[in-house]
């Protein structure tokens, strides 16, 4: 779905509309079996969304952000999302075939409810419904909307309202209220932040009453020693007790009222959650002020000071909140010896959720889903004669959906199954072999760690460790789409995104692979070639027969690369094909010892030049190659290597990551990315920690600066970032409800753990994303006018931040298996 977003961004909304029906796919069928947990899924799904609206339009949360600043905060209408239930005709049912595509709305007593699902007549869809809001915005901006008193403070012994009212009101839902036709709704949360005439004093309880808004009566015990407040953020994943940084963050953004100012040195505490005493306190430190910015691009991610809650030098090990004194604490944490065992756990096993050709479900995971695109039921999947690197899914410009039909041929590919679903929908394109190129490289620095980190897999019973078997499940099936001459096929696509009523394992769109290029096969050769040495300490078979397989690769595109250079390529991302070929032949070196493919790395080296940079964005990337011949003397001893080239890209890999770390000290909540410059957003979002560079800047040289900025560059997608939110599904206490992940929406079900969705995107940068328009009609203030830390919306409807890509997600999983695995 991620392709068809990017598409689309630029279109007018016309266009938008037109191309409704395709999006529409996200609230599709589901037949046979799965109906039952369907349905029930939804009915609890339903139930959980509406008692949360429910109470929110009767009894809204109530917490404090500050002695004189209380948060009255307002849940989103209820929503019941769509269903599938068999199709009973009714007398009064109305068929009503669409204009735009074959199927069918079902109008009964004049009211549409649903649509007759295409390849399922006999399976209505229904709408998704939205409750009616009671809430009056315009009474809620009016400070006399809000009467507090209080029996044990003076200064509230007379009701009175505070003196201003500021909002920020939020989409925290989605709902297709007429299917497939486009009449989108955003039921938002709205969150006030009510200014008092003077401030409360700890322990006191006030009375709040909201004359005009529809909400009753509540009682507010002001604890900032217990009571939560979402002022402070601490990851929920934890800290491990020899972590040589620990930290959290005390700031706050009031929507139109903007930035909180907050006194300096507050007093926080730790306390334990388990016996409420404290165990530990400091004072917070101001480390940004407002209207600073925060990388080379001069931006202001952030539009609120912030604070730091520095606890490094504990390490007890315990469960224990982090509270700020006149605010509240944060939501609670662990310190344990396997918080980032846990979290590694949790998120590469988001690769077995996206696995494509096999049944997911238990006993290995409770989020279920039928086998989908393996040729025993019948799905075929046929040659097309244009490559992934002449389409915009690769590095060309033509739409590859335009021209993959048109050149598609009649011959059938065999074995063509496996690989993991990108985001939402179905492709599986040869850029995801990042995700084995980061496992193995993994498994080989910490080898005896990962032999006994078992990952509860189909596999697992096998020979090898848990981690390999995941790292060849994508690898695997890239091997599969080899020709007899060696080439890769640089994926599977469907001929369009996903039909309206139809999952994963309902495709009915032609399916085809793309015909073999130098690019995909440069790219596999390396990978297949770093498996081939990684496997051959546990299976010298199957390594024997990787390393087959990396040799045909190579051949093949070393003897087409002189016609790849023949057609002059152009495009900013064309460097891609010489810098993967330099990086296979390195792979192939460490692996054969063969002098020719080291002479093939050093005549494509950038490293030649002492001053060379390991990336730039648009011109080389040669990172992977610099961090593994700065290592290849110690990877493999006795290997000839070129001193000075070696030399120098050690120099040069440990200079950018030097410039990461520095930018994890100008950023407000220490995170980093991939490059300084680089826009956030989409594959560089916030949802990711981009720590991976850096860690292998500590594997080099196990310097503690290194280590310290890994961590601290993972925090703010941990959840200690204003939304409080863990970025990844299945970790701490609020994470994404929502993806965009079809089966996930047409089941009902939970979202399958361990995905890392893209996070909160610079909306700057982003300022003609067609979806924007659709999102302002329910954000207050305006996105535009909201703080890139805060642009995140838990969505399903919404791609720049709630859709992933597999290979996205590795970070996330390389980040904490390295922490997980690192001695100290």
């Amino acid at each position: 779905m991620h392709c068809l977003m990017g598409d689309m961004k630029n279109r007018p909304n016309i266009a938008r509309l037109v191309a409704v029906s395709a999006i529409a796919a996200c609230m599709c069928a589901v037949t046979g079996r799965f109906l039952a947990i369907e349905n029930k899924a939804n009915m609890q799904t339903a139930l959980a969304i509406g008692e949360s609206a429910a109470n929110g339009s009767r009894a809204p949360r109530i917490y404090a952000v500050s002695p004189q600043v209380l948060v009255v905060e307002v849940a989103a209408p209820a929503v019941t999302l769509g269903r599938q239930q068999p199709y009973v005709p009714q007398s009064q049912d109305k068929l009503i075939a669409t204009t735009n595509s074959p199927r069918t709305t079902v109008e009964r007593a004049g009211v549409a409810i649903g649509e007759i699902i295409e390849a399922e007549p006999n399976i209505l869809y229904t709408y998704d419904r939205v409750s009616p809001s009671r809430f009056n915005l315009a009474a809620a901006d009016a400070p006399t909307s809000y009467i507090i008193s209080s029996a044990g403070d003076a200064g509230y012994a007379n009701p009175t309202s505070p003196t201003s009212v500021f909002r920020k009101t939020k989409p925290s839902a989605f709902a297709a209220e007429a299917g497939s036709q486009g009449d989108w709704r955003w039921p938002a949360t709205n969150t006030l932040f009510l200014t008092l005439p003077t401030p409360m004093q700890p322990g006191q309880t006030y009375d709040l009453s909201f004359p005009r808004l529809g909400l009753s009566q509540v009682n507010f015990n002001y604890q900032p020693l217990s009571t939560p407040s979402e002022a402070v953020h601490v990851s929920q994943l934890g800290f491990r007790p020899d972590d040589p940084l620990k930290v959290g963050y005390l700031s706050t953004w009031m929507g139109n009222g903007g930035g909180l100012d907050y006194t300096d040195g507050l007093s926080f505490q730790l306390v334990n959650e388990q016996t409420n005493t404290p165990v530990y306190g400091n004072k917070a430190l101001l480390i940004r002020p407002q209207k600073q910015s925060e990388d080379p691009r001069g931006q202001d991610y952030t539009l609120s000071e912030v604070h730091q809650l520095d606890f490094s030098d504990f390490t007890q090990a315990g469960r224990y909140r982090l509270c700020v004194e006149g605010v509240g604490c944060s939501r609670a944490f662990e310190i344990g010896p396997n918080v980032w065992k846990d979290a590694f756990f949790t998120s590469v096993r988001g690769f077995y959720h996206q696995r494509s050709g096999i049944a997911i479900g238990p006993p290995f995971t409770d989020f279920q889903r039928p086998r989908a695109f393996h040729p025993n039921d019948g799905v075929k999947v046929y040659q097309s004669e244009v490559s992934l690197l002449e389409v915009d899914m690769g590095l060309g410009t033509t739409s590859a959906f335009e021209v993959l039909s048109e050149t598609k041929t009649n011959q059938t590919v065999p074995d063509a199954w496996g690989g993991y679903f990108d985001a939402g929908d179905w492709d599986r394109r040869i850029q995801h072999l990042a995700i084995p190129r980061g496992l193995l490289e993994l498994n080989n620095l910490f080898p005896e760690y990962f032999k006994a980190t078992a990952l509860n897999l189909p596999e697992s019973n096998n020979s090898l460790p848990d981690i390999l078997d995941e790292a060849l499940w994508s690898l695997d099936f890239f091997r599969r789409l080899q020709t007899a001459d060696g080439g890769i096929r640089g994926g599977i696509e469907s001929a369009d995104h996903p039909k309206f009523g139809e999952a994963s394992w309902q495709e009915s769109l032609t399916v085809m692979a793309y015909a073999p290029d130098v690019w995909s096969s440069y790219l596999y050769a390396g990978v297949a070639a770093r498996a081939a040495y990684t496997l051959a300490r546990y299976d010298p078979k199957l390594a024997a027969t990787y390393r087959e397989s990396a040799l045909k690769a190579m051949t093949y595109a070393e003897a087409n690369y002189p016609k790849y250079q023949a057609t002059k390529p152009a495009g900013d991302l064309q460097h891609q094909v010489k810098d993967q070929r330099n990086l296979a032949a390195l792979e192939l070196y460490r692996l054969t010892r063969e002098a020719k493919w080291h002479d093939i790395f050093l005549a494509t080296t950038v490293f030649k030049d002492p001053q060379a940079e390991a990336y730039i964005y648009g011109v080389q990337e040669q990172r992977d190659a610099a961090f593994l011949y700065a290592r290849l003397t110690a990877e493999a001893p006795n290997l000839p290597i070129n001193a000075q080239v070696q030399a120098n890209a050690r120099t040069s890999f440990l200079r950018y990551a030097d410039d990461l770390v520095s930018l994890t000290k100008t950023t407000a909540f220490g995170w980093s990315k991939d490059h300084p410059d680089a826009p956030l957003g989409w594959g560089n979002g916030l949802g990711a920690p981009k720590s991976v560079n850096i860690l292998q800047a500590h594997a080099l040289t196990q310097d503690s600066k290194y280590l310290l900025a890994g961590i601290g560059s993972t925090q703010f997608s941990a959840g200690a970032n204003p939304d409080n939110t863990v970025f990844t599904t299945g970790l701490g206490d609020r994470n994404p409800q929502n993806p965009l992940i079809i089966d996930q929406r047409i089941t009902g079900q939970a979202p399958p753990p361990g995905i890392t969705v893209y996070g909160p995107a610079d909306f700057e940068s982003y300022s003609d994303y067609w979806l924007l328009e659709e999102i302002a009609s329910s954000t207050f203030p305006n996105p535009a006018e909201w703080p890139t830390v805060e642009n995140y919306f838990d969505v399903y409807m919404y791609p720049l931040g709630a859709e992933f890509t597999v290979d996205y997600m590795l970070s996330s999983a390389y980040t904490w298996g390295y922490l997980a695995a690192r001695s100290q």
